[in-house]
């Protein structure tokens, strides 16, 4: 017979409970801040539902009112270093992680705030409203608060979105040799969402100083976490993944508090990350001024019970009961942060001019026009200006000779962790293996073994995680994707996350981020390991595309990728990793001009534009057709080079694109539409182009070779326009 024997995590998982002697015993200074806070917290948000209930909030506010003894008592006990992110409904935790910064020794609610503690106040206000004077001039709004120099590092709209990244500034604090710790704050939606998932799993493997706070608030929209969850305690995830637990009454800040105090002796002490589940509740819906009994999804019996337990009430209780404040000081302090909300308010409002007296119109307010952002700065910061190339070296100081393309990859790379201590590689199997899968990290492991990290299977946590140590700007990720169709595992993180990150947060913050990603049509591997990813990143706001061909092209571009400031893709074709060519010898050190092609041929009867391996298919088939032929280098909409490009068209008055890839992402696409509307009084007919089939590459060979393009598609197409 079958013997059973029990299993228990191998961490702790506690709840953790506050009694009146917890109170009594707590420093007075310190639930002094935490009711002064608090009431500016409940105040701020007050007046953001009244201005959304008067039209005057453009999108969604996610008020927090009824959750913030989560984000209060937690936050004060972090340290000035330590990062917080969260979700799209932050406004609380962004608060008082600003708040906190401004005023480092703390709020008396009885006393008017300072000018500085003013200003946050007003400038998050502005952010919410989208107006230039806040924290992103406008652009990130509600969900997208942001203010790095408080470590307040970014709240974020998609559900789970900005885990992945807290996990990157964890990272960045523990390799930067200091105790300090990043606290990810997300809902009961977002800790069944894969990318916290995995980011778990990658935070428990390496150990990092992170602190997962879960604010059950019991509803994702109107779907119940029991609906939702077969263990509606959501802080049994944490032993699951070898992370110490806990679970707190998150209406009672001081029991949050407390909480956060014992975690963060775990954090600092580098025994890995913690989650902590704090039981909050949204007094409102999911959105806007109107509570969740409204809409019928809960009961008013529900609701009141709850706002019996309200934080605010209880910290006040407490301070009158202690003697610390008069009944009357505890609601007076209320009353003034009310008057100074309204008092900012009125700052960005003024009547509006269209009242007409008598038709029920009188008394709104509008925006003062002067508040809105210039619409000219609708495009401005989608990627940097490229200042930091000023002081690059483009002149090659070397000899040219033959070089396995290969070989340059793993040069050059070997070369910029040696000269740059700030470039940390990752990904799957980058360790191992000899240098991964194809050699291109051959040997760093050796060298460099704190900034070579091999991780696990899991592209949302570990780009995600690269892109936090981006935006942390202390190092510079490489991030390898073993194949490219690997992208839409992690889209979120690369296209909503890290490409959109300068942009959406004001156009000045850097995201130097360099990712890795070969191409792999025409060696088997099928319809999910062969895409080109040209024509998806060309048309994604935000991203630099380097294409190189040779060996010589590769370490330039690879040098000015990670020099630039904008997250850059690299693609490397597995073609031509074992190809031979031009290679730099005695010179790893020189970059490629951002935005410069390469003429491999000149001729004056058609332009034939490509990239990557398909260049040498192109110079094959042209033959005795006078080609002019471009290898673009660069791809993106940003970086592509009009000059050498428009130069060429006027002189030959034919263009071809010529690309391997599939016909539906077909990079030459928006290519062929940019040029017809740049140069369409230069053509003599359309523009032409070469791509593969409409389906992905099969495994078959004979398959495979018809659904891509090579030598033999781009001399018929050439023959055809020459004809």
């Amino acid at each position: 017979m079958s013997e059973h024997h029990r299993l228990d995590p191998a961490v702790p998982w506690v709840e953790v409970r506050t009694g009146e002697a917890d109170w009594d015993a707590a420093d007075p200074a310190l639930l002094t801040t935490m009711y002064g806070q608090l009431v500016l917290l409940r105040a701020f948000e007050e007046q953001v539902l009244e201005l959304a209930k008067a039209g005057l909030v453009h999108g969604p506010a996610h008020s927090s009112i009824g959750q913030e003894g989560g984000a209060v008592g937690s936050v004060l006990a972090l340290a000035p270093g330590d990062t917080v992110n969260g979700s799209h409904r932050g406004h609380h935790q962004f608060l008082a992680k600003v708040l906190s910064h401004v005023e480092p020794k703390g709020l008396d609610p009885r006393q008017d705030v300072s000018p500085e503690a003013r200003a946050v106040l007003l400038k998050s206000l502005a952010e919410i409203c989208g107006l230039d004077r806040g924290f992103s001039h406008g652009r990130g709004g509600s969900m997208h608060l942001q203010w790095n120099e408080a470590g307040a590092i970014g709240t974020n709209a998609i559900v789970g979105g900005g885990v992945p990244l807290a996990a990157g500034s964890a990272w960045a604090h523990r390799q930067a040799g200091t105790s300090n710790v990043a606290v990810t704050y997300f809902g009961d939606g977002a800790v069944n969402i894969g990318s916290t998932l995995e980011t778990f799993n990658l935070a428990a493997a390496w150990k990092l100083p992170l602190c997962f706070f879960v604010e059950n608030n019991g509803y994702a929209v109107s779907t119940g976490v029991a609906e939702a969850t077969g263990e509606p305690r959501l802080s049994a995830r944490g032993p699951g993944f070898g992370i110490a637990s806990f679970k707190v009454d998150g209406m009672d800040a001081l029991a949050v508090h407390l909480t956060m105090l014992e975690a963060l002796e775990l954090l600092r002490s580098g025994r890995g990350p913690v989650l902590i589940e704090a039981d909050v509740y949204r007094y409102f819906h999911q959105n806007g001024p109107f509570p969740g009994s409204a809409f019928g999804y809960r009961s008013k019996e529900e609701e009141r019970e709850w706002r019996a337990r309200d934080p605010l009430d209880q910290v006040a209780g407490h301070l009158v009961r202690r003697g610390l404040f008069t009944p009357g000081e505890a609601e007076d302090a209320r009353a003034r942060a009310s008057a100074l909300m309204a008092g900012i308010a009125d700052t960005l409002l003024e009547p509006d001019p269209g009242d007409e007296p008598g038709a029920g119109k009188a008394g709104r307010r509008r925006i003062k026009p002067g508040e809105w952002p210039d619409p000219s700065f609708a495009d401005v910061g989608i990627r940097g200006d490229l200042s930091e190339f000023a002081d690059a070296r483009f002149a090659f100081q070397g000899t040219l000779g033959e070089q396995r393309f290969i070989d340059a990859v793993a040069a050059v790379m070997a070369r910029r962790m040696e000269t740059d201590p700030g470039v940390v590689v990752m990904g799957e199997d980058v360790h191992r293996l000899g240098g991964g899968t194809n050699g291109a990290t051959r040997g760093l492991k050796e060298r460099f073994p704190d900034r070579v990290l091999g991780t696990p299977i899991s592209e949302n946590a570990f780009a995600g995680l690269g892109g936090g140590i981006a935006l942390d700007g202390r190092f510079r990720p490489v991030v390898e994707f073993m194949y490219a169709d690997f992208m839409w595992v992690a889209a979120d993180q690369l296209f909503n996350q890290i490409g959109k990150a300068r942009h959406m947060f004001g156009g000045g913050g850097a995201v130097p981020f360099v990712l890795r990603s070969k191409v792999a049509m025409g060696t088997g591997y099928g319809s999910q390991h062969s895409m080109d990813p040209a024509g998806i990143l060309a048309t994604a706001p935000g991203w630099r595309i380097a294409a190189p061909s040779t060996p010589y092209d590769y370490v330039g571009l690879m040098n000015s990728a990670l020099r630039c400031q904008d997250p850059v893709v690299v693609l490397e074709h597995v073609d031509l990793y074992g190809s031979v060519g031009e290679g730099p010898a005695g010179d790893l050190d020189y970059c490629l001009p951002v935005g410069r092609a390469a003429v491999r041929r000149t001729g004056a009867a058609v332009t034939v534009l490509t990239y990557l391996a398909m260049t040498r298919h192109v110079l094959e088939a042209a033959g005795e057709v006078d080609a002019e032929v471009i290898d673009l280098r660069w791809l993106d909409r940003a970086s592509l080079d009009w000059d050498t490009v428009g130069a060429s068209i006027r002189k030959t008055g034919n263009v071809l694109i010529a690309e391997q890839g599939a016909l539906g992402t077909s990079y030459g696409g928006w290519l062929a539409d940019e040029i017809q509307r740049r140069y369409f009084d230069w053509l003599d007919q359309p523009v032409q182009r070469v791509t593969g089939g409409e389906a992905s590459p099969s495994i078959s060979r004979v398959l495979e070779r018809a659904a891509i393009a090579g030598a033999a598609e781009v001399a018929a197409k050439l023959a055809e326009m020459t004809r």
